[in-house]
């Protein structure tokens, strides 16, 4: 089938999409429409943490689906406590609701804050987050974000949600007033170009809200479920928390998040918070299946080592290119181009078979499957090294 056969113009057109369409997929590699093989260092946006259609995934589900798919939130179903189980078992929260979006889960968390700021703080309702961070496409979410170009969209914004520096505790300190009940960031800001929460501001951060009797609200959409090496972000730090939220590998490629909390924080009352789709067995199911891939013994070591590597690999590559600064952690990682090439540079490597992202013009993300084998990092940076070859010479 050619791809001007395909009904593209069926789809609200809300992104640049190159003309391919993706029909098959296998841990690190996609296959389009042609039959062309691509590798896959998006993962759709770190949302396959074990790859595109594993078997631990595909069983989860055709098993779950033979049995129940969804009773309706109004009732207990039992895979969604076995899944809530294992993250309360691994964590310092002792709550746990699910959603089906990070940013769903996000919003959920600025509800959960305000209504503890409501019983507990003489109705406190703002919470700081931070320049350049990103908590989703709500209205709330957006509101929340600090990501460039956000603050003119669909205005009126949601109010209450001043921004601080990452990394920046007195930036931190000179927002709060009566009014402020919570602060909320992400340990690695992913969209701004995987800037790392400092282990010893998140210690002090932590300090601050409990001086101030704050929540401290970690968003882990992109860095929850061993993404970093660990398998929360903010055990990096030594802290814990009031709340966490979950999405993108959580699920391993399904539509499943989580709001996350401590009991002394989870002050929901009944009618407060629903959704029709959420905690059912079907997704629930699959995130109990990545949960115990990733909770394998030697699996978030891997993880460690096999960034390590992608890590040692690009700073080589950077080195030989006169390119910028490698940074992340575990395997988000990116690469600093210190010139605006970036869309040539995914341009190039698509067309050579390559899945790279580029979040801000000078930057290329790197967020493979965390089981990606050496050789398919060796494979990348040979891919990249030549793509950056032809850019820099063109």
């Amino acid at each position: 089938m050619r791809f001007d056969e395909f009904p593209v113009n069926t789809l609200m057109d809300i992104t640049a999409r190159p003309p391919l369409v993706f029909v098959r997929g296998a841990g690190s590699w996609l296959w389009d429409h042609n039959g062309k093989r691509y590798l896959d260092f998006v993962q759709g946006w770190a949302v396959n943490c074990l790859g595109h259609s594993p078997s631990v995934i595909a069983d989860a589900l055709a098993g779950q689906s033979r049995k129940l798919i969804t009773p309706s939130p109004a009732f207990y179903n039992e895979p969604s406590m076995q899944l809530a189980r294992r993250i309360v078992e691994h964590s310092c929260f002792q709550k746990v609701f699910f959603a089906n979006s990070g940013a769903e889960a996000n919003e959920g968390a600025i509800k959960l804050a305000r209504k503890w700021g409501a019983l507990n703080k003489g109705g406190a309702y703002e919470i700081i987050t931070f320049q350049d961070s990103f908590h989703g496409r709500t209205l709330a979410t957006m509101s929340a974000s600090g990501k460039p170009g956000f603050q003119e969209r669909f205005e009126p914004k949601v109010p209450g949600f001043p921004k601080a520096r990452l990394n920046d505790l007195a930036s931190v300190e000179r927002l709060i007033t009566g009014n402020t009940v919570a602060v909320m960031l992400e340990p690695i800001q992913g969209e701004a170009g995987v800037i790392t929460a400092a282990d010893a501001f998140l210690r002090d951060l932590r300090e601050l809200t409990r001086q101030h009797k704050l929540l401290l609200v970690v968003d882990e959409i992109q860095t929850g479920v061993g993404r970093t090496g660990m398998l929360w972000g903010y055990e990096h730090a030594g802290i814990a928390p009031d709340i966490m939220t979950l999405g993108k590998m959580l699920g391993g490629g399904v539509p499943l998040a989580a709001l996350v909390a401590t009991q002394a924080v989870s002050c929901f009352e009944h009618g407060d918070q629903g959704g029709t789709f959420n905690g059912n067995p079907l997704m629930a199911a699959v995130g109990s299946a990545v949960m115990d891939a990733v909770l394998a013994p030697s699996f978030l070591e891997g993880v460690t080592t096999r960034g390590t590597y992608l890590m040692k690999g690009l700073s080589e590559l950077s080195a030989r290119h006169g390119l910028g600064e490698v940074r992340g952690r575990g395997l988000l990682v990116a690469l600093d181009l210190k010139i605006d090439i970036a869309s040539t540079v995914t341009e190039i490597a698509l067309e050579a078979g390559l899945l790279l992202n580029a979040p801000r013009p000078h930057l290329l993300r790197f967020m493979p499957a965390l089981n990606v084998s050496q050789e398919e990092i060796d494979t990348m940076l040979a891919m990249l090294d030549d793509a950056l070859r032809q850019t820099l010479q063109g």
